[in-house]
Formats: C-alpha cells, sequence, structure tokens
C-alpha cells in the first residue's frame, strides 16, 4: 500500500461533513418539509421511515464495494450523484396551495418525484457511507484512526447542526418573506452548492491510497457473504442482542416521527405552535449540541468505569427523560426558554444512554469480522428506527398528542425488559 502522502486534516473533517449532511436531509429535513407543506402526520412519518431501508440492507453490498473499484472511486462518485441528487430536489419542490397547506391534508401523491429522489439520495448515502469508513480505515494507521476518531464524530455532528438546526433555520426566516416553495428550494439550493464544493475538494484532497482490487469470482463473493452472516448469527446470546438493538429504542423511534408535526402544530391542535426558525434554533442546534454533550460525557464516564457499572444509569437517561414530552404537550408552555431547557434535558439524555447502544454494538461485533458484523449491527439499529416509526404518525392522529407521548413512555417498560439480560451478558464475551 503507497504511503498516504495528504495530512488527514485535509479530509477526515469535510469527509464526514459530508457523510452526515445526506442523511439528516433525507431522515430528518424531509420531514420537516413534509409537515411545513401540510402533509398529515400519518402519511408523513409512514413515507419518511421508509426512506431507511437503504441503511438497513446496506451490509448487503457493503462486500461489493470491497472488491469493485477502490473505496476512493464510490467516495467521489457517490459525491457526484448526491450533488445531482440535491439539485434534483430543489426542482422537484411542489407548490401546494395556501389553503391546503392550512388545512394539513396536502397529499403525499405531490412529493412522489421527490420520493423518487430522495431514495435515490439514501442509497448514494448509505453506500457513500460504506466507502468513506473503510477509506478512513485504509488510509489511517491505528494510531492516526484513534486520533482522528474524536475529529469524525465532531464533524458529523456539525453536519447534523448544520443539515437540521442552520438550514431549517434558514428556511424559516426565508419563508417569512416569501412562500414555503421558495424557501425549501433556496435550502436544498444551498446543500447541492455545499455537496459539490466537497466533491471538488475531495478530488484533490483523498490522495489513491489503494491499489485496485482483484476480482473475485461471483462464487468467492457469495461464499464469503453466507459466512459472514452464519457467524453473526452464530455468535453466544444472539438473540438477545438481536431483541436488543431492535427494542431498546421504540420510545424514541416512535417520538421522532412527530416531534416536528408536534412543534410547528398550533396550540388548538394540540402543538407548541413554533416556527421553524424557533425549531431550527431550540431542537435542531441547542438539542444537537446537548446531545453530543451527553454522548461525549457517556463515553468518559464509561472510560472511568466500565459499561456494565453505569448501564442502569444510561437505560435511565434514555428513557425517563421522554417525560418531558408529556410534559409539553400537557402544559403547552409559551416560554421559547422553557421548551429549550426540556429539550435540551432530553437530548442530554438521549446522548448519555445511547452511549450504552453504541458501546453494545461494538461488543456484539468483536471477532474475525468485525467490521462486517458491526454493519449488521447497525442494520438491525435502522431497522428498529424505520419500523416503529411507520405507524408513528398514524398512532399520534388517532390518539392526540399527549396520549401518544404518555403512550411512548409507557413503552420505557419494554426498554428496561430488553436491556435486563444485556447487563448481565456485559460481563462475558458474546464470541
Amino acid at each position: 500500500m503507497r504511503t498516504f502522502r495528504n495530512s488527514p486534516w485535509l479530509w477526515v473533517p469535510t469527509l464526514y461533513l459530508v457523510e452526515g449532511i445526506p442523511y439528516i436531509i433525507v431522515n430528518n429535513i424531509s420531514m420537516a418539509m413534509f409537515t411545513a407543506m401540510g402533509v398529515p402526520n400519518g402519511q408523513m412519518a409512514l413515507f419518511t421511515s421508509l426512506l431507511y431501508l437503504p441503511w438497513v440492507i446496506k451490509p448487503l453490498w457493503g462486500g461489493v464495494i470491497d472488491v469493485i473499484r477502490t473505496k476512493r472511486w464510490w467516495i467521489i462518485t457517490m459525491q457526484i450523484l448526491l450533488t445531482l441528487c440535491f439539485v434534483g430536489l430543489t426542482l422537484s419542490v411542489p407548490h401546494p396551495d395556501a389553503a391546503l397547506v392550512a388545512s394539513h391534508e396536502t397529499p403525499i401523491g405531490l412529493f412522489t418525484t421527490m420520493l423518487i429522489i430522495f431514495w435515490i439520495t439514501a442509497f448514494a448515502s448509505a453506500t457513500h457511507d460504506i466507502a468513506a469508513d473503510g477509506f478512513y480505515m485504509l488510509a489511517l494507521n491505528e494510531h492516526d484512526q484513534a486520533l482522528f476518531v474524536g475529529i469524525r464524530s465532531t464533524f458529523y455532528r456539525i453536519a447534523t447542526i448544520l443539515g437540521q438546526g442552520a438550514l431549517i433555520y434558514v428556511v424559516g426566516r426565508i419563508s417569512l418573506h416569501t412562500d414555503m416553495t421558495i424557501s425549501w428550494q433556496i435550502g436544498l439550493l444551498s446543500a447541492s452548492i455545499f455537496m459539490g464544493l466537497c466533491t471538488l475538494w475531495h478530488t484533490r484532497a483523498l490522495a489513491p491510497i489503494e491499489v485496485q482490487p482483484s476480482r473475485p469470482t461471483a462464487g468467492e463473493i457469495w461464499r464469503n457473504f453466507a459466512h459472514t452472516w452464519t457467524t453473526f448469527f452464530q455468535k453466544k446470546g444472539i438473540v438477545v442482542a438481536i431483541l436488543f438493538f431492535l427494542l431498546f429504542r421504540i420510545p424514541e423511534a416512535l417520538i421522532l416521527k412527530v416531534i416536528y408535526p408536534f412543534l410547528m402544530a398550533s396550540p388548538c391542535e394540540g402543538g407548541l405552535g413554533l416556527t421553524l426558525d424557533s425549531i431550527g434554533i431550540i431542537y435542531s442546534t441547542i438539542g444537537i449540541i446537548c446531545l453530543t454533550i451527553g454522548g461525549i460525557v457517556g463515553g468518559w464516564l464509561v472510560a472511568r468505569t466500565n459499561l456494565q457499572r453505569v448501564f442502569w444509569w444510561m437505560v435511565c437517561a434514555i428513557s425517563l427523560p421522554d417525560l418531558v414530552y408529556v410534559y409539553l404537550a400537557m402544559a403547552q408552555p409559551t416560554s421559547l426558554l422553557w421548551i429549550a431547557i426540556a429539550i435540551a434535558i432530553e437530548q442530554f439524555g438521549y446522548g448519555f444512554g445511547f452511549t450504552a447502544y453504541m458501546l453494545y454494538m461494538i461488543h456484539v461485533s468483536e471477532g474475525e469480522y468485525k467490521t462486517s458484523h458491526y454493519a449488521i449491527c447497525t442494520a438491525f439499529m435502522a431497522i428498529s428506527m424505520m419500523l416503529p416509526g411507520m405507524v408513528a404518525g398514524y398512532l399520534e392522529e388517532l390518539m392526540g398528542y399527549t396520549s401518544f407521548f404518555i403512550m411512548a413512555v409507557i413503552c420505557c417498560i419494554v426498554t428496561f425488559i430488553v436491556a435486563l439480560p444485556v447487563r448481565k451478558q456485559l460481563s462475558k464475551p458474546i464470541l
């Protein structure tokens, strides 16, 4: 392997910015956009949840990326495709009538072209994730990988703030002076320009470190694929692990799909009546910062002690703060400060508690096929968000926001149930 001649500081930050922004636009910005343009909660939650599917099934083609062309080729190609997708999204934003938007009965059919492009974006983004993570491991030795793991995580969070916070804030401010369609077009056009500039940068910053891989036969690819999955399901305690991956985050999966409608809905509809720019600051910026701090604190605490010792604290932290949404739905405070504090508490708790989930995935993945098995774990993680999210909007329409959030908090019982055997398992190897 040739020596990597460019400093990682030239490409690690921007590579993980690019990895984060498409994911946020597909899975979060789509929810905010459809809600702001009057799509009913049930349809919005169903169709945006289906956009998770590429991240669910990405382990199915990860092996192909390893043997066809180089990681650098895949990165640049997917970034070009993502740039074109963002341009396509910009041009395909529909223009529903203002009265239709206000009635919250905008048919999802108006967004058919956008949904198709969102799907292409999702597949390109999932493929880019595989290639980028592979390039990171090839380009850096073990020391530099450990050194830059915090940098890549930080810039992924920055991408979240830029995509979920800054973009929504800008769209919200622009919408005060023009119609909603134009404001979203300007926001998406900005994302496409940023993606295009990053693509040009990476054509220079990503050095061609890899030798073209030899092409195995179809039989060899299939045997390696089958062996990877077989060894994963042969791990001791794997049933407990899979149930944990699928059920631990049920409350969060439900809440996430109705949070934008709840924040935007008028008080007479049971919501908080926030504008997009306020949401961009309170939920998508302050919330994400607290989420990041929670994750940092969680990682530091595990490093100082061990996961088994702090496990139940983390389970409580990811579950109990969901009560703030029950409070917000019942009290409907008008003070932006109190809303921000409530969301900050919940997001900090989620970031702190989610550390246990991530570290347990690493624990389960240990062994000969660590990278491939970790990818399978992330697929189960994506399923855990996709399936509850598909029905969350319809449940909210049936129950109302207050009852829906109470139901989500009750689901925390499931979180504790699946965590119980995992706590015992942490003291033993799972191989």
